[in-house]
């Protein structure tokens, strides 16, 4: 499948970074169950309404693919393509203030992906995560909270990449680097290149030292908002971020101390990464935690609380990116309503912005939200 060649209504190729980015409308050609799709969306509250399986979370599924680069469901690209076709293509415009970009993204079930804003390749990918800013609360959200501390890495990692363009350039570098460590240690064993190795240890100290850096400004900033959230979704008592590292960085200030400590951390741990043939140390083993009262939200928390915490940190995160980027994601809201009372759905939806929000629902009851409601059916939207 050729790419569309999109012409803008502005003069320039501009990624924006304007408070109230919108999508005003949707193409999508063989993505998932869809041959064919086309959506113009309200700017404001966007209800869509549907049984299971209908294909309501496919629609989020592409309209976050335009600000993340990824499928939020976790899946690889080729579970995006229709079943029997080639390729999957996701285009679509969004707006704000004097800005309108258009994005195309193709898919292809073999080979990679291309992507082009306002018919140009971006310089970096990462750029599209400031341009088209989303955010998307999951069922899957609970995993952050209930399941191993890789969940809660990746969220800090992926907030950083989002509010700062270097966190994701660090976070890549950091990586590359560890890839290529347990690259030359598993095929090198004992018999190791110690000089290639004493290099790989540095960058990756650097490259470490940056990126816990970028965690932690994370947990610091999101306190407020966070605990905000939390408050007016129902939660009482104190909910913080706690981090534990496997090197001893908290006792270490600034990246340049940071990075010393962890390449102590790594010569320390030497002979044990020679013995299993891989890197057992750095923020790539860290285990960041939330905890509510001093508590492990992932142990000692009851469901409800867990679930309010989840919450929190998606409304958290959203205040977060309007406040530093100065911008207003479009919000995506997948089957969230389902599992609350309507008290609870009513606080939620009092911390929802003037922005443009997308909800996905079974009933149309479970939403207490005017704005434009559709009907998702048999592969339309009406």
């Amino acid at each position: 499948m050729v790419l569309r060649a999109w012409t803008s209504a502005t003069s320039s190729c501009q990624y924006a970074s304007e408070r109230g980015m919108h999508l005003t409308w949707l193409e999508l050609s063989d993505f998932r169950a869809y041959d064919a799709l086309v959506f113009e969306p309200e700017p404001g509250m966007n209800i869509l309404v549907g049984p299971n399986g209908a294909g309501k979370t496919s629609i989020l599924e592409a309209v976050g693919y335009l600000g993340m680069m990824k499928s939020f469901r976790s899946v690889p690209d080729v579970a995006l393509v229709r079943e029997g076709t080639q390729a999957a293509v996701i285009r679509a415009g969004v707006a704000g203030g004097a800005t309108e970009l258009t994005v195309e993204i193709e898919l292809p079930h073999e080979g990679r992906r291309t992507v082009l804003a306002n018919a140009k390749r971006p310089k970096r990918l990462r750029d599209m995560l400031l341009s088209v800013p989303v955010v998307a609360f999951l069922p899957d959200d609970l995993d952050v909270i209930k399941r191993s501390a890789a969940q809660r890495r990746d969220y800090l990692d992926d907030l950083a990449s989002r509010l700062w363009p270097q966190a994701g350039a660090d976070l890549s570098d950091y990586e590359k680097t560890l890839r290529q460590r347990n690259a030359l240690l598993k095929h090198g064993g004992r018999s190791v290149d110690v000089y290639t190795l004493d290099a790989l240890d540095t960058r990756l100290a650097q490259a470490g030292a940056r990126v816990l850096n970028h965690r932690r400004t994370v947990a610091t900033e999101l306190q407020e908002p966070l605990m905000h959230s939390y408050s007016v979704v129902g939660g009482s008592g104190v909910l913080r971020w706690a981090y534990r590292s496997t090197w001893g960085s908290e006792n270490a200030a600034g990246i340049d101390s940071l990075a010393l400590t962890l390449r102590a951390a790594l010569e320390e741990r030497r002979p044990k990464d020679l013995e299993v043939r891989t890197t057992t140390v750095g923020p790539h083993r860290d285990e960041p935690e939330l905890l509510l009262d001093g508590r492990s939200t992932r142990l000692r928390a009851s469901q409800g609380e867990q679930r309010t915490v989840a919450l929190a940190l998606r409304v958290g995160a959203y205040r977060l990116i309007e406040e530093i980027r100065d911008q207003t994601p479009i919000l995506l809201l997948d089957d969230v309503f389902s599992e609350l009372d309507v008290d609870r759905a009513q606080r939620v939806l009092s911390l929802m912005p003037d922005g443009q929000v997308f909800v996905t629902t079974a009933r149309e009851d479970e939403v207490p939200a005017a704005g434009r409601r559709w009907s998702v059916r048999d592969g339309k939207i009406v």
